[in-house]
């Protein structure tokens, strides 16, 4: 890959349906002081992605943040966070197959959702198949497009409050002062959109499995690291400030389709259509990119004896064929869910991953405290480094357990969390099992030899 298909496979990953869809339910829960939880958000993001970097530069792996935390606090730590996330990244595959299958279904009368799901897997599967270079150069026009459909729309946005668009009165700034005022449902509200936020910025961490596909990859990813951190800072921000000046924070048009529900707001012609194919867009490119983050994963597990060695292993033309199919496997059962439950199964499926995330950050974040401290003892000199360490690492590290903690009082939230709980307790024993077995196994392979 090229260092434009690392910058714009990680936005591809990033931008879909949290932003699309998620950015309405955080506006019904916060008001225009939604913009205060994905600041407080994006700030950790950053923080994070920032990390990421400093171990992606130093030390490039597909296995990536898996790998720093084998290094850093173990085989188990590392085998755990590297199947956690993997799970993670298998039904969010799945999920957004049948997300946008429900989509394009809706527009052709006609064409059964699960046939769509299905055309959808096999594609994205072939791409992959195909390899990095061709695989980077179709997620790079992809999400060319999804972020053009940004771009067109902040222009609008900004042309509507600025008064500028014929037959249109601008809302000037009323809509984030008035109707309750800026936080019209306190600090609570901005605690519930916060935990609607943090989980739509999931996805970034693509970037520093894709490094490892790239020439001179710690050049490249201090670069796309810096790149991608003020792109979604301005997409992800911009839009939602568009948002809720635009139109009331209560609209329910707004909290169910905030990007059409603007662009109708502006008397755009055919802004359902236009919305639809652009989500749809989204959707499938953030696919495209989670199916190459989750096949690098499980090989890199493979390749170090953390899962079987068949995953481990490349095609002659470079290509871990077997990972890609594992990991598109749930993919083809999410289809046949798609034929029974056509209505449920997309909310299913996304409740099923919910707070993963929290646990990967929260990982490599540690892990990157350690390993930055080990550099220094050692005398390494880092390439790419992290601001202002160790006061910024553990800036982050309070913000993501404040967020765990708020995350308590929501009884949605509470229900995903305990269920990450009770994953991460699972993982961690069948990890340390495993790895209690192989040692026993390889201690008694020496003493046969020794014999």
């Amino acid at each position: 890959m090229q260092p434009r298909h690392l910058v714009l496979m990680s936005l591809g990953s990033a931008i879909g349906t949290g932003l699309f869809v998620g950015s309405g339910e955080g506006i019904a829960a916060a008001g225009p002081a939604v913009l205060i939880s994905f600041l407080i958000a994006g700030t950790m993001v950053i923080l994070i992605m920032r990390m990421m970097g400093e171990m992606a530069a130093a030390d490039p792996s597909s296995g990536a943040f898996s790998v720093y935390a084998e290094k850093a606090l173990g085989r188990t730590a590392g085998t755990t966070v590297g199947w956690m996330w993997w799970f993670q990244i298998v039904i969010v595959i799945a999920a957004e197959a049948t997300a946008a299958a429900a989509i394009v279904a809706s527009m052709i009368p006609g064409v059964e959702q699960w046939m769509l799901a299905l055309a959808f897997i096999i594609i994205f599967t072939a791409v992959n198949l195909a390899g990095a270079a061709s695989l980077g150069e179709f997620e790079y026009w992809f999400a060319i497009l999804k972020v053009a459909a940004i771009v067109v729309f902040l222009g609008i946005g900004v042309a509507f409050v600025a008064g500028l668009l014929p037959g249109v009165e601008s809302p000037g700034t009323s809509n984030l002062f008035h109707n309750g005022g800026f936080m019209p449902n306190g600090l609570t509200g901005v605690a519930s959109g916060l935990l609607l936020v943090v989980f739509a910025f999931g996805g970034t961490e693509i970037i520093t499995i894709a490094a490892a596909d790239t020439e001179e990859p710690s050049k490249n990813i201090a670069g796309a690291i810096n790149s991608v951190i003020w792109r979604i800072l301005v997409f992800y921000i911009g839009s939602v400030l568009v948002m809720v000046t635009v139109l009331p924070w209560d609209s329910e048009a707004l909290s169910t389709g905030p990007f059409v529900a603007v662009l109708h707001a502006a008397q755009v012609p055919g802004a359902d259509t236009v919305m639809a194919v652009v989500i749809v867009i989204a959707l499938l490119s953030a696919m495209n990119a989670n199916l190459y983050g989750a096949s690098r994963m499980i090989y890199s597990l493979g390749e170090r004896g953390r899962a079987p060695a068949a995953l481990g292993r490349l095609s002659s033309g470079g290509v871990p064929r077997r990972a890609v199919l594992a990991s598109v496997v749930f993919g083809f059962i999410a289809v046949a869910l798609n034929y029974l439950y056509p209505d449920t199964v997309l909310m299913i499926l996304l409740n099923t991953v919910g707070s993963t995330c929290l646990v990967v950050w929260g990982i490599s974040i540690v892990s990157q405290i350690i390993l930055r401290r080990r550099a220094e003892a050692a005398g390494v000199e880092l390439t790419f480094k992290m601001w202002a360490f160790p006061w910024l690492s553990y800036f982050a590290l309070a913000l993501l357990a404040g967020i765990v903690v708020l995350g308590f009082f929501d009884p949605s939230v509470r229900i995903q969390l305990l269920a990450t709980a009770a994953l991460s307790t699972v993982l961690v024993l069948l990890a340390w099992a495993f790895e209690r077995r192989s040692a026993a196994r390889a201690h008694a392979d020496s003493g046969s030899s020794a014999g």
